[in-house]
């Protein structure tokens, strides 16, 4: 037996096209509002939401008043959209998380140095943690993607001080962020078995990153992925 899409007449494959992607419009819908959305009564309501635009785009292309392309076209149109919130929703749950992550980094190396790295290392990273999580957590739950916190704003008056202007601060800020993110993977940390009891010697430090799992390692390349997409953005915006 054929497929309904071999066996349509002409005229009536467009229609079961536009029929097909807005199943798929509907299927996309139900993933990311599983995804995203915890309360069983709003993602319900997004879902019935999503389903009822759907189906208009099919009705008016039955009807007539929409061709099978625009029907095609706007329902494409909503799946990119959806995809692109949920992109941006999940980019600042990341840089959320990243965040505190430099937080805890930080005091950890004010901690294992006793206090010698903490001004170069340790009290900057905490610094822009505190700042990427303040960030990014109020543009997630404000819906926002304009949140500027403290420290990125001290970047953007340091650069003006020099004859630069706000797009120079943000690249600063950025670039000092993926440093600073390279150290705290490339630091020497003790060895999970190391134990002494007294002196710790070089042969007892092993390279950060050889002490992380894959799924922290992951995590990290995805965080400074975010960061240089940002920064990249930020720029093609001048």
């Amino acid at each position: 037996m054929k497929p309904a899409s071999e066996s349509c007449m002409p005229g009536s494959c467009d229609y079961w096209m536009v029929s097909a992607a807005a199943g798929k419009l509907g299927n996309q819908a139900s993933t990311l509002g599983v995804r995203h959305i915890k309360d069983g009564t709003l993602r319900l309501q997004f879902n019935r939401e999503v389903a009822y635009y759907a189906k208009s785009i099919v009705n008016d292309v039955s009807q007539g008043k929409k061709s099978p392309e625009q029907g095609l076209q706007d329902l494409k149109n909503e799946q990119d959209s959806l995809l692109r919130q949920s992109f941006e929703i999940a980019q600042k749950g990341v840089g959320a998380i990243a965040g505190a992550f430099q937080i805890a980094t930080g005091a950890g190396i004010c901690y294992g140095s006793a206090g010698t790295l903490c001004l170069f290392a340790g009290v900057p990273m905490m610094a822009h943690g505190s700042n990427n999580l303040y960030e990014n957590g109020r543009n997630l739950l404000e819906n926002r993607a304009d949140t500027q916190g403290p420290v990125r704003k001290v970047y953007q008056e340091g650069a003006k001080l020099i004859g630069g202007g706000v797009l120079e601060g943000n690249m600063a800020y950025g670039a000092i962020d993926l440093g600073l993110s390279a150290y705290g993977v490339g630091r020497m940390v003790l060895r999970p078995d190391s134990w002494r009891l007294f002196r710790y010697i070089h042969t007892d430090y092993i390279r950060s990153y050889k002490a992380m799992g894959a799924s922290t390692l992951t995590f990290e390349a995805v965080s400074d992925s975010v960061t240089g997409r940002s920064m990249y953005l930020e720029h093609k915006k001048q």
